[in-house]
């Protein structure tokens, strides 16, 4: 999965969040948060080992997210500007005012889905070169995460493999099973379509049987 973890902030306040590994991105995410300097409008990313925490924050509100490096840019910040639509248009002025994890039990569904949508349907990124790449997004500068945080604050970053796997393995699962339910529905269309046209086949045999018993009778 190339987007691993995503959250929605006001400030340092976490409204929802959502992790689709066994990681601590969360902790890392909360320190980002506290040290992005100043209010203004601003879209940047942070690479540690092999992953980067892409932020875009717009009238106050921050949304984050941590994918692999092999994502890319386009793809995590055009994540992130459909999240941030999303969450203003669900909850409009509210965000304002919410209380930590305010939005979570609803919200974190919506970046779970969006989180796979765009880690693994070749659509998310085929619409967005068809509207070409953001200007904002090809102008971000990649920097380590060393430049937001002091050395002795970081924490290293660990990420389970297993848990990854699972989740391929989970959707795997689930595409087969939606194969397997698939031929069954084709299966089952088959069959009625067999039998009704065996009943036809029997309908008209035996027509021309019950024909050829009642025409003598009328020929007398």
């Amino acid at each position: 999965m190339a987007i691993l973890y995503a959250l929605v902030a006001r400030g340092s306040v976490v409204l929802a969040e959502f992790t689709a590994a066994t990681t601590n991105a969360s902790a890392i995410a909360r320190q980002i948060l506290e040290k992005i300097p100043g209010n203004n409008d601003t879209h940047v990313s942070y690479s540690q080992d092999r992953y980067i925490f892409h932020v875009k924050r717009t009238d106050g509100l921050t949304v984050l997210c941590m994918a692999d490096e092999s994502a890319g840019r386009r793809i995590p910040f055009t994540f992130l500007e459909d999240i941030h639509q999303r969450f203003v248009r669900t909850y409009g002025r509210a965000v304002f005012s919410a209380l930590p994890y305010g939005m979570n039990d609803e919200f974190a569904r919506v970046l779970s889905q969006q989180m796979e949508y765009y880690s693994s349907d070749p659509n998310a990124d085929r619409i967005n070169r068809l509207k070409g790449e953001m200007g904002q997004v090809r102008n971000v500068m990649i920097e380590n995460i060393d430049k937001v945080l002091e050395r002795g604050d970081r924490i290293e970053l660990l990420v389970d493999k297993t848990a990854n796997m699972q989740g391929n393995t989970f959707r795997f699962r689930k595409q087969a099973r939606r194969f397997r339910n698939t031929v069954w529905w084709r299966n089952v269309k088959l069959t009625v379509a067999l039998i009704i046209l065996l009943l036809i086949i029997v309908y008209v045999v035996l027509a021309f049987v019950c024909h050829g018993i009642t025409l003598p009778s009328c020929l007398k």
